[in-house]
């Protein structure tokens, strides 16, 4: 894996990239965090085969604050992501999103006509501020992800979210990000999302003609699978959510390998 950068709309992109050739995969991380909880994918056997790029969005991981406020944003973030894989070369790369990324990945689906098929997890598709309550889970540490002053024990009660309940897997990578984000983009992501500052997502996905890969980790503590699996989603893979044992709201860093794995089958699915 090598580190790189790369500047689009004016706006620095600190991206991380494996050594692979194959099909291209862009990976977006979720909300306060980085580029870094891709690592496992990029490192692993997956990243060897497959040509992944990781990009940090404004004010996260190595990538500067953003310059504009309304950057923080989804219409914002997706624009990034159509600017990056056009900059990289990638526009046939599968998007795979994770959290925040997954709704980004949504947002600027329909700027992105080359992709094949999408990926996303801990993402349940919106249509509007009102849905959010249905969408997600009661968890109080979702405040931190909207919160613009975070300090270690809420940055540590934020990670424990991203982890089935009872997990021991180490959550310092993502206390490190959490601290280290921005704090802008925490209050101007609620900002733009509470005035409605988003696309139907809901009306995206049931639009889609390619096909969408929904995960879920069996012990999500964020989003509702009563509520994922109620999405109208004609074009969903192999027609379900898929279920990921054993993992929370960030299975590709409690499972790599299985993780890895059903990603695999699904860009050879694709073929």
């Amino acid at each position: 894996m090598v580190e790189k950068s790369v500047t689009v709309g004016g706006q620095e992109l600190a991206y991380r990239e494996s050594p692979g050739t194959g099909r291209a995969v862009v990976l977006v991380h979720g909300n306060s965090s980085s580029s870094r909880t891709w690592r496992a994918l990029l490192d692993g056997p997956f990243g060897e085969r497959f040509r992944c790029l990781a990009f940090d969005l404004p004010g996260h991981g190595g990538s500067p604050p953003a310059a504009v406020a309304e950057a923080y944003s989804l219409p914002g973030y997706a624009a990034n992501l159509v600017d990056f894989v056009a900059a990289t070369g990638a526009e046939d790369a599968v998007v795979v999103g994770w959290s925040l990324g997954g709704h980004i990945a949504i947002e600027a689906a329909p700027r992105l006509p080359g992709a094949p098929g999408f990926v996303v997890f801990g993402t349940p598709p919106v249509g509007s501020p009102a849905q959010l309550a249905e969408a997600f889970l009661p968890n109080p540490a979702v405040n931190t992800g909207f919160s613009a002053e975070v300090d270690d024990e809420a940055a540590r009660a934020y990670a424990t979210s991203f982890l089935a309940p009872g997990s021991t897997y180490p959550t310092a990578g993502f206390v490190a990000d959490v601290l280290a984000t921005d704090g802008a983009a925490r209050a101007g992501l609620q900002a733009s999302l509470g005035a409605g500052r988003f696309a139907d997502e809901v009306a995206v996905v049931a639009g889609l003609t390619r096909p969408l890969a929904v995960l879920h980790g069996e012990g999500e503590q964020l989003v509702s699978l009563d509520y994922l699996r109620a999405v109208p989603m004609p074009t969903l893979w192999r027609g379900e959510v898929r279920v990921l044992p054993g993992a929370g709201h960030a299975p590709h860093e409690e499972a790599p390998e299985e993780f890895a794995a059903v990603l695999a089958e699904f860009l050879a699915d694709l073929h």
